[in-house]
């Protein structure tokens, strides 16, 4: 759809709360494990969330020109397509469509069947078996078509809010049971200092995940010059603080050692402040929050193949951009969807399978900031609604930020780096094989 004919409705209102539910979803109560397992120290772990909040601010504000300057269906696979061409803005698609959401939906089901055995005290080789009935489930959900999907994305809106809150407003109420220091910042005993901040930094970064959605709206608004920037800084300013005090209340509930590498911390903290009973149901809100964001990233997901099909760009695009008779769904698309996550699965662990995403897609959110640049260079007189403050401070800022995590990731865990590198760049002698048969045709 073109920027002329978008109708532009949207406030500062609407646009905030479209941010902080876009970037809202259940990598908080599962990654500070693996913050804490990174560095066993309550300040740094504090200090990561926020930089990392800090940085996902200025990537959201960097991104948001392109998104209002390019309000095109697809995202930011069309900024990039804009900026470098076709071939660029494919691999991205190819990228969402082999990683970025069957490793979301794999990740999140696996970390829903921890914590489903944990509530319901069942053997640990029940994790694996739930994980693949709750992603299969979803999948069947949004085969019943996009309304269905829509209105379970509605209930875990609300749902997700809830357990947030409970915690934080009645964890910063109670008592202390463990004692923080939080200055001067260090990390525990016999712990490299650099490497244990990198990796804690890496580790929030799937939590603060989705804020690149959050410029598709800009064509869209009244105001987005004025609005997109407060919608932008205040939502994830926002979220920034309560990704930040919910950390503080398990640092403060729980010692440092019950936390680390522990997935069910949030279930455990939940337990000590409210008992047995109300800590359940914590556990409950905190379940249908990630069934929520799996379905989020299922709904959305599946509908990325079929739009590369639609300009036939994927081999076999008449299968992926077939839809269901009756609900009109890219049932074809899914079940794909759904066969790599399962793959997934069995391969790989909740931290593992995100590490990879974020390395994947923060590669291109880098060289959606270098597009900014480009194109104010190369084509100035671009009508550009919404222009990033500061610039290139903000840019510079997100670009080194994102620099920061792809090296953090390769020096790291450099196997997982190139199972990702690998995975994308096999979508280019795909393109390039599929355009040549395109031809011939």
């Amino acid at each position: 759809m073109l920027a002329k004919e978008l109708r532009r409705e949207i406030g500062t209102f609407t646009a905030l709360a479209t941010v902080m539910g876009t970037v809202i979803g259940g990598g908080v109560f599962f990654k500070t494990a693996s913050v804490v397992a990174a560095n066993h120290s309550a300040n740094m772990t504090l200090v990561a969330w926020i930089l990392g909040g800090l940085l996902t601010i200025c990537a959201g504000l960097t991104s948001a020109e392109l998104a209002a300057a390019i309000p095109r269906t697809g995202g930011a696979m069309r900024y990039l397509e804009y900026a470098y061409g076709k071939p660029v803005g494919f691999l991205m698609g190819w990228a969402q469509m082999l990683v970025y959401y069957p490793a979301n939906i794999a990740a999140l089901s696996i970390i829903f069947g921890v914590q489903f055995a944990a509530l319901f005290h069942l053997d640990s080789s029940w994790k694996l078996p739930v994980a693949i009935l709750c992603g299969l489930s979803i999948t069947l959900l949004n085969f019943l078509g996009a309304r269905v999907g829509g209105s379970v994305q509605s209930i875990a809106l609300v749902f997700k809010l809830i357990p947030i809150a409970v915690i934080v407003i009645f964890g910063l109420m109670a008592p202390a049971h463990t004692v923080l220091q939080f200055w001067p910042i260090a990390t525990g005993d016999h712990l490299n200092w650099g490497k244990a901040f990198a990796s804690s930094l890496l580790a929030t970064m799937f939590a603060y995940d989705g804020w690149i959605s959050i410029g598709n709206i800009a064509g869209e608004m009244k105001h987005p010059e004025r609005d997109l920037p407060r919608a932008i800084v205040f939502g994830l300013a926002l979220i920034t603080i309560i990704y930040t005090l919910i950390n503080l209340v398990f640092l403060k509930t729980l010692p440092i050692d019950l936390i680390a590498g522990n997935q069910n911390a949030a279930a455990d903290a939940s337990m000590r402040l409210f008992g047995q009973f109300g800590g359940k149901l914590v556990t409950i809100g905190i379940l249908i929050s990630v069934y929520g964001a799996i379905n989020g990233y299922t709904l959305t997901g599946m509908r990325v193949p079929f739009a590369m099909a639609e300009e036939d760009s994927l081999p076999f695009s008449e299968r992926f951009r077939q839809l269901s008779r009756k609900t009109y769904v890219p049932y074809f698309a899914g079940t794909v969807q759904f066969l790599i996550a399962l793959l997934m699965m069995f391969m790989g662990s909740f931290d593992i399978l995100t590490d990879m995403l974020v390395f994947v897609m923060w590669g291109f959110n880098c060289l959606i900031f270098l597009a900014v640049f480009r194109l104010r260079r190369t084509e100035p007189e671009l009508n550009r609604p919404y222009r990033v403050p500061w610039f290139p401070i903000i840019p510079i800022i997100a670009l080194i930020g994102g620099i920061f995590i792809l090296v953090t990731t390769l020096v790291t865990e450099t196997g997982l780096a190139v199972t990702g590198l690998g995975l994308t760049l096999i979508g280019l002698p795909v393109y390039f094989w599929h355009q040549k048969h395109r031809k011939q045709v």
